[in-house]
């Protein structure tokens, strides 16, 4: 496609090698510098272990959160036409460029002991959520679910409402129109997106520290647990940052389909 269009410019060859230079070098860092020898033996640990358990735990019901309710929030904020969508849709997105402190400042303000919610919970039930592991899956949740609303809702209006309107004709209710219809075209927005929120809740570090504590086997995730090592032991931090890093390279192939493969754009076929 670009053959006979020139020589590419310096001015745009330069800083693009640096960009590449900046993204590489540190992870390729990471790989170099860590003792890889340590790996079995630390990922054998019982603090690793723990962490691995409820990183695992967090992250999938995070993705389960997202499938009940944020399936739904997409879809009335791709199909239902109501004063004030433009502001829910703002509002999800917010999270995104939400400082992760920020976000744990939210949900304490929310839902801590004396929070808007959280007293009346208190007095109620007597339940208290923060520094408890569901404190852990609200906020990876938190944190997670525009990724996923954003990518379903996009799926959701790239297939348009032509088939819905054609099941309304045939007799179809709306929700027998959303289960046989929408939904299924609408699938490969779920699948990315589901991976999307498991990937970000795997790397959640902000918001859960500030919402739910670092305690060992209840609240500490895999982040939580190789920035407390950072502190005092740089090198195990390094080797256990290199599961996450493996969890993510794994992220990037499931989803190189979608969005990896560049034959697959617009232009693909001409």
């Amino acid at each position: 496609m670009t053959r006979g269009l020139g020589r590419p410019p310096l001015l745009l060859l330069v800083p693009a090698g640096i960009g590449l230079t900046l993204l590489l070098v540190p992870l390729v860092s990471l790989l170099v510098v860590t003792p890889w020898a340590r790996l079995p033996e630390l990922v054998a640990s019982e603090e690793v272990l723990d962490a691995l358990r409820l990183t695992g735990l967090a992250s999938l019901s995070t993705v389960v959160l997202c499938l009940l309710i944020g399936t739904p929030l997409a879809w009335v904020l791709a199909r239902v036409e109501f004063r004030g969508r433009s502001l829910a849709r703002a509002l999800v997105t917010v999270p995104l460029v939400l400082p992760p402190v920020v976000a744990g400042v939210a949900l304490v303000s929310a839902l801590g002991r004396s929070g808007v919610v959280g007293s009346v919970l208190r007095d109620a039930t007597g339940i208290v959520v923060p520094y408890t592991t569901p404190a852990v899956v609200i906020a990876h949740t938190f944190v997670a679910m525009p990724f996923y609303v954003l990518s379903v809702e996009g799926a959701l209006r790239a297939s348009g409402e032509r088939y819905d309107a054609v099941a309304a004709t045939l007799g179809a209710t709306r929700w027998t129109t959303f289960r046989r219809v929408t939904l299924p075209l609408a699938m490969p927005g779920v699948i990315a997106g589901a991976v999307l929120a498991w990937a970000r809740s795997l790397g959640e570090f902000g918001a859960t520290v500030t919402f739910a504590g670092n305690y060992q086997g209840i609240t500490q995730t895999m982040p939580s647990l190789i920035y407390q090592t950072l502190q005092n032991d740089r090198e195990t931090a390094q080797t256990l940052s290199i599961i996450l890093l493996g969890v993510s390279i794994a992220v990037l192939a499931l989803l190189r389909n979608r969005w990896l493969d560049t034959g697959a754009g617009p232009g693909a076929s001409t």
